[in-house]
This record gives structure tokens, C-alpha cells and sequence, in this order.
């Protein structure tokens, strides 16, 4: 009998180890065989189109300022410590020496001060300067700068392209700061997988949305974000076989090759990816902005039904004409749903290195 059940258990692990290992097998040859259809005979002019939601979480680089306040201090007077000194915009990166790399930071810092006299080192349009200002005391051994901050930013985009190294471009555009309208400086970011539960319709005048449900947690991560400017963001994706598992990889068109006329437009709107018809009705290389390049006009019924045309979420979704990904959507006509803009891919590519 003993015999038994030790037979049992030798078989139940020897399941165990063949069920692990086997998905590990079948994860890693899906990734391989991902990166042997972009690189097959492709010498870098190929990626994976992509069109699949994602949730973006970035770190910012230090602290953003996003305001100042007047405050209460011990002497019944209101005091505004860092009006003039410190500017919405601005990153505090170092406090009296110490580096500072989150707000959590920040304010363990200034509950450890014992007299008011403060040094900050400040990112100011990219140059680093240094702040002296006194907190104000607001109680017995409590002080405080009366500034407003934030160190991080989430968000819904959808990602354009997946390259060979398995690194990514998304959104077409830079996530800026919902106060400040300023483009993040980030230290670091991730990438989450979504699942989109709900879509609100856009109408003129008003822009609808994607709505997902994103779990920040290491199970659901990604991959990791590396950039984030004016054409897109950009980083590596570690779990390829998540999002890409069927997709083949499509040419990249230069600006030359883009013609007025039809085009399709990936996204996921349904559930899954798909394409949608489209009209490219202009093209600018040397338009001010790099990412209002392409002007587009949905022309594609069901997702005319569905969405109203262009929403937020679809920034990134790529676009796709005779064949070759030519860009990504990134902006909505405020007046015309229908209508909006999107970026040249090459830009893209080009902002990515």
C-alpha cells in the first residue's frame, strides 16, 4: 500500500513538471517564432501592427509641482512659502542634499525638518537650480512648503507596433500632465494588460471613451515603459504572447508612399482587434505638430455604430494602407468624432531610435 501511494505521488509530479514546463515550451516558441516572421527576410523595414488596449502606469522623474497654497502658521497668519519660488512645472528632485525621487520622499523629508530653512534642487525646463525657501511652521515640530505635487500618471492607449527586440511603440502622442498640460519627464513606467468593459460614444463637442478595468499588479504587467515624448511612448515588452499571438508583420511606409483614398484603421473596440475602413483626406510630413501628419474620416458603419468614430483610448491604433502600416491615430476632431489625426510612423520610429 505504501508502496501505492508513493507511485501516486511520483505520477502527480511528473504531470506537474510536464504541465509547467510544456507552457513554458509553448510561451517561449510563440515568442520566438514572433520574432523570426518580423526579421525573416525583412532587414528592420518590418513590425507587428498592433491595436491591442493597454494600461500605461508611469513614475515621474522626481516630483511635479502643480501649484502652490497659503497656509496657517503657528502665528495665526497665512503664509504662502513658495509663491514666486517654486513654478507649476517644475520637478523637485533633491531636498537639503537628499535625492528625491517620490512624494512619499518628499514628505518624509519635510517632516524630518527641524528648523524652517529648506534647499531644493528643481528641474525648470530641463535646467537644475537651486530653491532656498523656509516652510512654514503650522504646529510644534510640523512644517510645511504649501505645494501641490504628483509623482505618477495611469492611462488607457493602445499599442502601434512591436518590433523584433520586442520593443514597442504606443499612443502616437505624449502623456502630459492633467494640471499642467505639460509632457511628463519620467524615470519609469510600465505596462499592464486591460480588458475594455464599456465604450462612450463620442458626439460633436463631445469626445467619448474607452473605459477598461486595469489592475496594477505583477501579474497583469507587461512589460516596461522607457519614453515618453511628443511622437509616442516606448519601451520593452517582456510578454510578447500576450498581446501578439497570430499577427503577421506588415512593411513600414515612408511619407511618400501614403496616398488620399482608403485605409484601415486597428483597434479594439469589440473585444478583440480589428480593422475598420477608413479615408486618409490629407497627408503633411511638415505639419508644426508631428503628430498631426495624417488627417483621417471613419467611413467603417459598425464602428461609426459603435463608437462614433474616433474616442479616447484609440491613440496608437495603427493604420494601415495597401498593406503597410503607414501610422496611428492620435487625436479626435473635437466638432466631428468622425474625423481626427494621426502620425506618420516613420516619426515614430524615428523618436524611438
Amino acid at each position: 500500500m505504501k508502496r501505492f501511494w508513493i507511485n501516486r505521488i511520483q505520477i502527480m509530479i511528473l504531470v506537474l513538471m510536464t504541465a509547467v514546463g510544456g507552457s513554458y515550451y509553448l510561451m517561449h516558441t510563440q515568442k520566438s517564432r514572433l520574432e523570426q516572421q518580423v526579421s525573416a527576410d525583412a532587414s528592420g523595414s518590418m513590425v507587428i501592427p498592433g491595436g491591442m488596449p493597454v494600461g500605461i502606469y508611469l513614475e515621474t522623474e522626481g516630483v511635479l509641482v502643480l501649484g502652490t497654497e497659503a497656509i496657517e502658521g503657528v502665528d495665526g497668519m497665512m503664509h504662502e512659502p513658495a509663491e514666486h519660488l517654486l513654478k507649476r512645472g517644475d520637478y523637485i528632485i533633491g531636498f537639503d542634499g537628499k535625492e528625491i525621487s517620490d512624494k512619499g520622499e518628499l514628505i518624509a523629508a519635510v517632516k524630518s525638518l527641524e528648523d524652517e530653512e529648506v534647499v531644493l534642487n528643481v528641474v525648470r525646463n530641463d535646467q537644475t537650480i537651486q530653491v532656498r525657501m523656509n516652510a512654514v511652521q503650522s504646529g510644534f515640530d510640523d512644517y510645511k512648503l504649501g505645494i501641490w505635487v504628483r509623482d505618477n500618471a495611469q492611462g488607457l492607449g493602445t499599442i502601434t507596433y512591436l518590433k523584433t527586440d520586442s520593443t514597442f511603440g504606443a499612443l502616437g502622442h505624449g502623456i502630459h500632465d492633467t494640471d499642467t498640460g505639460e509632457l511628463l519627464n519620467i524615470s519609469k513606467g510600465f505596462l499592464y494588460a486591460t480588458n475594455i468593459y464599456d465604450i462612450q460614444k463620442g458626439e460633436n463637442g463631445n469626445p467619448g471613451g474607452m473605459e477598461g478595468i486595469i489592475v496594477y499588479n505583477n501579474y497583469n504587467m507587461l512589460g516596461t515603459v522607457e519614453k515618453n515624448t511628443t511622437e509616442g511612448v516606448y519601451g520593452m515588452l517582456n510578454r510578447t504572447d500576450t498581446l501578439f499571438q497570430s499577427e503577421d508583420p506588415v512593411e513600414i511606409a515612408d511619407a511618400g508612399e501614403i496616398q488620399e483614398g482608403k485605409a484601415f484603421i486597428r483597434c479594439s473596440v469589440e473585444g478583440s482587434v480589428k480593422e475598420y475602413e477608413v479615408e486618409i483626406t490629407g497627408v503633411n510630413p511638415c505639419a508644426n505638430e508631428k503628430n498631426k501628419t495624417i488627417e483621417i474620416k471613419v467611413t467603417d458603419e459598425k464602428l461609426l455604430n459603435l463608437t462614433g468614430g474616433i474616442i479616447q483610448g484609440m491613440s496608437g491604433s495603427p493604420i494601415i494602407q495597401d498593406g503597410k502600416l503607414v501610422g496611428a491615430v492620435t487625436h479626435v476632431f473635437v466638432n466631428d468624432p468622425t474625423k481626427g489625426y494621426g502620425i506618420l510612423i516613420e516619426n515614430m520610429l524615428e523618436a524611438n531610435g
